[in-house]
């Protein structure tokens, strides 16, 4: 359990581990350091982990508030449930200064039995981009997140589709290679190439549109998708009804776009239309 601390600047020098009187433990040079040699741009954010997972989370907020609020003002600290966030936790100065003493003094420091583990975050925080460039950088910021973010998800579902094509391939090429009696084909083997799904396929500036009304026209989407930004045409593929292309000026546009509208229910039935990125 995280110890009570003591008001004065002595709360930054020790660790909680102990239960009985505390140690000094002045940052040394090479604390300070591991800091700098981790690579990672000097910001107002510091990425905390290596935090009990246990701790409910408006506690282990009101703990790290405590800790930190002793080395300038906080705008928010972001810790959530989900199981690739937990044991972490992002602390939000208003200043780059602040925390870059936090991390120099209390990297280490014990919070409920556990010492944590200080860095720099990598990105800057929603917070800290709607204070330093307004509404407008924000945007650009969380579109630039959700681009990164799905082109992770793509290459993450090729990875695994590989990986379970590997046994099959390997077995497939130990069999002697099949071929069809006067159909004229030419021997094969069972590898395939693997596939990313329409749903993980990387963002670029065209998006498919599946599952569409019948009625659906050209007018119709345009009023749907031209409200997004770099809005260019609407194509619809002449004898196939339910599919259409949107293009884009950029990809910001299209992740935008696809973002509002994947999903969204259409036409007099009300069913939920698929918006994924053309496949290149």
């Amino acid at each position: 359990m995280f110890q009570n601390f003591p008001s004065t600047s002595s709360a930054r020098l020790w660790s909680s581990g102990s239960s009985t009187s505390p140690s000094p433990r002045a940052p040394t040079v090479a604390t300070m350091a591991a800091v700098s040699a981790a690579g990672i741009p000097a910001n107002s954010t510091v990425y905390v982990k290596n935090l009990d997972e246990r701790i409910k989370l408006e506690q282990l907020k009101e703990a790290l508030e405590e800790i930190f609020s002793e080395y300038g003002t906080i705008l928010e600290i972001i810790a959530k449930r989900n199981l690739k966030a937990k044991g972490q936790a992002f602390v939000v100065f208003d200043n780059v200064d602040s925390a870059t003493r936090a991390i120099e003094e209390i990297n280490g420091f014990d919070i409920f039995d556990k010492p944590m583990v200080l860095d720099y975050a990598k990105t800057r925080s929603d917070a800290t981009v709607q204070r330093e460039g307004g509404s407008e950088e924000l945007e650009a910021h969380k579109r630039r997140r959700m681009a990164e973010k799905e082109r992770k998800q793509a290459q993450e579902a090729l990875e695994a589709q590989k990986k379970l094509k590997r046994p099959a391939a390997a077995a497939e090429s130990t069999r002697p290679a099949k071929t069809t009696k006067g159909a004229g084909l030419k021997p094969t083997s069972g590898a395939t190439t693997a596939v990313v799904p329409d749903e993980y396929l990387p963002p670029n500036k065209i998006l498919f549109l599946r599952e569409l009304p019948d009625e659906a026209s050209e007018e119709g989407l345009s009023a749907v998708f031209g409200r997004f930004e770099g809005f260019q045409e609407v194509r619809l593929v002449p004898g196939r009804k339910g599919i259409a292309f949107v293009e884009y000026e950029a990809e910001a546009g299209a992740i935008s776009a696809k973002e509002a509208t994947s999903g969204m229910p259409m036409g007099e039935q009300g069913k939920p239309i698929r918006v994924t990125y053309q496949r290149q």
